[in-house]
């Protein structure tokens, strides 16, 4: 049977002043079945990480519209729009007067292929099922301090300084971007693009169970409620966008978005 995408974004302000991520679910403008899935947490004070984080969706989509999948190296799209992203950033502190900065989180979705890039704290899952089969790691403080033995994921939740970023766009030094693909997708798939507004309130094994459970748009709605209510009155902003690979009738394929494998 066909393969249809499933896919969908959410946000939430959380208990923030400001919403300063950004997600985006961008269509190739020529079809193909080639969907790229982008979001941004911003930081820079009032309205300079919001700037930022829209550089990088910006950035993003303006490359998308002159990829040519056919003959250009998917992980060269999304190097370049991180790297550009990253000096567009950069060159904004000079005319804002601000000290803007973002992470990113790029995934392309082609027919039988998954490429992405990220530079942050802001996460990409992968799940089969509700397996969870990859997870992105963090270029943060507390996560090269659990990397290294030092402190527990249960102390990496609650470590004073957790919030602290060991690279990310829009800094002097050039951002650490780590890059993967996957070429054996399969139906039952599902990926999770996520702002750490979303990420710290879950294990892995309950998204993925949440998001095998429903649609992309009620998994969506549900991480969120459940996001808010451990929140506490506390939370961060929220983002995310849940992109699924589902079997589909080749005549119906509803509101899903059809990339034939």
């Amino acid at each position: 049977m066909p393969i249809a995408l499933d896919a969908c974004i959410a946000q939430h302000r959380g208990d923030r002043r400001e919403q300063q991520d950004r997600v985006a679910l961008l269509p190739h403008p020529r079809g193909g079945g080639v969907v790229l899935a982008a979001l941004a947490d911003g930081m820079g004070g009032h309205a300079g990480g919001a700037l930022a984080a829209q550089q990088v969706i910006h950035t993003a989509r303006n490359n998308l519209e002159r990829f040519v999948a056919r003959s250009e190296p998917p992980l060269a799209l999304l190097g370049a729009s991180i790297a550009e992203a990253h000096m567009l950033i950069k060159a904004s502190r000079f005319i804002n007067e601000k000290d803007p900065h973002s992470t990113a989180v790029l995934l392309l979705l082609q027919p039988g292929k998954a490429s992405w890039v990220h530079c942050g704290d802001s996460r990409l899952y992968r799940f089969r099922g509700e397996q969870p089969l990859f997870r992105s790691a963090d270029h943060s403080y507390v996560a090269q301090l659990q990397r290294q033995g030092k402190i527990s994921a249960a102390q990496a939740l609650v470590h004073p300084n957790r919030n602290i970023l060991l690279t990310s766009l829009g800094g002097i030094e050039a951002p650490t971007v780590d890059r993967g693909e996957s070429a054996d997708l399969l139906s039952g798939d599902s990926f999770l693009l996520c702002s750490d507004g979303l990420w710290a309130y879950f294990d892995d094994t309950e998204l993925g169970s949440v998001i095998a459970a429903t649609s992309a748009r009620q998994a969506c709605e549900t991480l969120l409620a459940i996001a808010r209510e451990r929140g506490a009155g506390e939370g961060d902003n929220i983002s995310l966008a849940i992109l699924k690979l589902v079997e589909t009738p080749a005549q119906s394929v509803g509101g899903a978005r059809r990339v034939t494998p």
